[in-house]
């Protein structure tokens, strides 16, 4: 069985982008701390690069921002490459199954605003509705 559970912070705000069939994917990078060691070692950080697909990745998109403390659950999958320096890196990708925003309410402000009105929608002020 291959399922990981992380919990961590947004290292930047996530990227909602749509596939060529129209399939919503939601990707974001999440910062784990590991436990600091007994002999004072300088605490570390792990990486893992998130993927969400369809609903769940829009609902991320549209709450989650950068600093924001998320527990993500799914598998996950490690690549490597070489980087420009001639090192080895490795890359933890986690397809999200599942997504609980922990940032607390108190702590929470509004969704982010879209940048721009989904086709086939309009922006409408609330003054302008007859209910």
């Amino acid at each position: 069985m291959n399922k990981l559970t992380i919990i961590g912070n947004l290292t930047k705000d996530p990227e909602l982008r749509t596939t060529q069939s129209g399939i919503n994917v939601c990707t974001f990078s999440v910062a784990v701390n590991r436990k600091k060691s007994r002999d004072g070692e300088e605490q570390q950080v792990d990486y893992f690069r998130v993927t969400a697909w369809r609903e769940l990745g829009e609902l991320c998109a549209k709450w989650l921002i950068k600093g924001r403390k998320v527990a993500v659950v799914g598998p996950v999958s490690i690549s490597t490459y070489t980087g420009n320096d001639g090192k080895t890196y490795a890359n933890l990708e986690v397809l999200a199954q599942d997504v609980e925003f922990l940032t607390p309410r108190d702590q929470q402000t509004e969704p982010k605003p879209q940048n721009s009105t989904p086709a086939g929608f309009a922006q409408v002020e609330t003054d302008e509705l007859p209910f």
